[in-house]
């Protein structure tokens, strides 16, 4: 037992090492980096999508790969929790035998995270704790809104597979209790946020308490990518769109 125990915690720093631990030691030295800049947060920017290349078509296939790559380690955390003895076929409820379940939970918990969250972005903002979030960065192009679909799509799976699915399993197993767990998975999400901010660090940790809590109800990953994916894309399109001429 200890044995297994060891060898589930290296793999769940080396997963978390090719993922989103490494984007959360990334965003805190860019956190530093900003704090470390004259003038509050508030007058700085955080780009989210931005362009790869001054060539239109190379910039669609930078932007094609790195959302495919980005995904395999989702495909490398399900394969491992599908390889353990004894466990379900299907693991974390990504699959699509509910979903309506999914897509209904989904729309209603986005709504419930969405409408706070804008709140405290705006607040921190005004208290000069966050940066402006400039959330697509593309140029006017046909492709423009189909990639940022993809890319909400993309953050959306990666974040709730091994933030919530993967990353419970893993600590529920090495017997951490339910508190804890939620702690770790809330604050994991707030911090690959900090690059944003602190409003960025804070709104994504209580998201992430919800989320986890809404998980360990349902045992799906569904809802939560469902919910993830339109606050995303509402994000992503909805900034594109109205910031297309200049912001």
């Amino acid at each position: 037992m200890r044995n297994l125990a060891v060898r589930r915690r290296n793999e769940l720093l080396l997963v978390l090492g090719l993922s989103l631990g490494q984007s959360a030691i990334y965003s805190l030295v860019s956190l530093i980096a900003k704090l470390t800049k004259p003038g509050p947060l508030s007058s700085q920017t955080s780009a989210l999508n931005v362009s790869r290349s001054v060539r239109p078509y190379f910039d669609l296939t930078y932007q094609l790969l790195d959302i495919f790559f980005a995904l395999v380690v989702v495909g490398l955390a399900y394969h491992l929790l599908n390889r353990d003895p004894g466990r379900p076929r299907l693991v974390l409820g990504l699959d699509l035998r509910r979903p309506w379940f999914d897509l209904g939970g989904g729309a209603a918990l986005a709504a419930l995270v969405g409408i706070p969250g804008l709140g405290l972005y705006f607040g921190a903002r005004a208290l000069g704790l966050n940066t402006d979030v400039s959330a697509s960065g593309l140029p006017s192009l046909w492709w423009s809104v189909p990639v940022l679909i993809l890319s909400a799509v993309q953050n959306a799976v990666l974040e709730e597979v091994i933030v919530v699915g993967y990353l419970i399993t893993r600590l529920r197993e090495l017997r951490w209790s339910i508190p804890a767990v939620i702690a770790a998975s809330a604050l994991l999400r707030g911090s690959y946020h900090l690059y944003q901010g602190f409003g960025g660090f804070v709104g994504n940790a209580i998201m992430g308490v919800v989320f986890a809590l809404v998980y360990l109800k349902w045992r799906r990953v569904g809802p939560l990518i469902v919910a993830h994916t339109l606050l995303d894309v509402v994000a992503f399109v909805g900034y594109q769109a109205l910031c297309s001429n200049g912001c």
